[in-house]
């Protein structure tokens, strides 16, 4: 085995044929691996097969403390209990402002990640398990529900950390799954809805409840909840319409209000820092569906510029209008998306 100087940098083949950098900064050892990235332990504390690869697991128990979470024998067998297939998901529109709303259903839109519960377990858009722990699912119906894995407002990396660890730890106590819909239940929404409140009535299960609804009185009204939600540091609302039912894909029933927008983009290049952000990650370039690239290099934590977004990773990026040429204005870096198909997305525009 073989150990890094300080500041000495080396890159590592992973199983996935990525290249992944492994950095020695003061004692702390970074990865631009996802498994390291989405770690909720500290960064001091944080630990990967490829760093283990290079330091040997004595010399990292040693550093970490102790080795590696396990994943959990409940964990890898739900994993292999559900088929790798994306959920039969309602996806929204983007609200026009042109569209009457009056009557419509109004809920905040929550900065969680997305999760289908097919009864027995929480699956991604993409079809991957969550492994929640069995005191966290213990109460929930065994009915399908479509809803959000929710930290809280602003807590959108801690969240994604969190749900996709597999060893079923305390830190789900974190998490609430809150529940907007009943996708299998064929009737009108006002109806699934009534049907949510008593599948997860009020001590039913500490850990889920139903999304709270309003009906839009006006614009006056939607404005005004939209400022409330903004000023709690909320994203937006949803808004879905009276009688609808429950559509896969997406729908004009469904409508995201927000007034900002965000998309995904693949990481293509890293773009070193100056000044402050000398020897670390300035900015990562990124590249459109459409092919457009444009850099993006704001909203990083001092950590990911240490450990930035791996080459050929989707991200999910922020920004307020796009440029008479296309190009998103003022961008800024939001999270690592594993729950997105870019190719597919891709091929649509095709």
């Amino acid at each position: 085995m073989v150990d890094l100087a300080p500041h000495e940098s080396v890159e590592l083949l992973g199983s996935s044929g990525t290249y992944y950098r492994i950095k020695h900064v003061g004692g702390v050892y970074t990865c631009t691996c996802p498994a390291w990235l989405h770690q909720s332990t500290p960064v001091a504390q944080r630990s990967c097969k490829h760093i283990r690869a290079i330091r040997g697991d004595a010399a990292e128990e040693a550093r970490t403390g102790g080795p590696p979470p396990p994943r959990s024998p409940r964990a890898v067998a739900a994993a292999a209990a559900v088929k790798s297939t994306a959920p039969p998901l309602l996806l929204a529109h983007s609200w026009t402002g042109a569209e009457d709303v009056i009557g419509w259903w109004m809920s905040e839109k929550l900065d969680g990640v997305r999760a289908y519960w097919n009864g027995e377990a929480f699956v991604s858009r993409l079809g991957n398990v969550y492994a929640a722990p069995p005191w966290f699912t213990a109460q929930l119906p065994r009915q399908v529900l479509d809803g959000e894995l929710w930290g809280g407002r602003k807590r959108f990396q801690r969240t994604v950390s969190i749900v996709r660890r597999q060893d079923e730890g305390r830190e789900w106590e974190e998490i609430r799954f809150v529940v907007f819909d009943a996708p299998e239940l064929a009737a009108p929404f006002e109806e699934r809805l009534a049907q949510l409140d008593t599948w997860l009535a009020p001590g039913v299960s500490p850990y889920a409840s139903p999304l709270a609804q309003a009906r839009c009185e006006d614009r006056a009204h939607l404005d005004r909840e939209l400022d409330r939600v903004e000023a709690l540091g909320g994203e937006g609302l949803m808004l879905r319409r009276p009688g609808s039912r429950y559509e896969v894909g997406r729908s004009y029933s469904l409508l995201k209000v927000k007034r900002f927008s965000d998309a995904e983009a693949r990481v293509v290049a890293h773009l070193p820092g100056t000044g402050k952000h000398s020897g670390r990650l300035g900015a990562v370039l990124v590249e459109m569906l459409d092919g457009t690239r444009f850099s993006v290099g704001t909203g990083f934590t001092d950590a990911e510029r240490e450990a930035p977004p791996p080459i050929g990773a989707i991200v999910t990026y922020r920004y307020q209008e796009l440029s008479d040429g296309g190009v998103p204005r003022f961008p800024t870096f939001v999270a690592i998306r594993d729950d997105y198909d870019f190719e597919a997305e891709r091929a649509k525009l095709r």
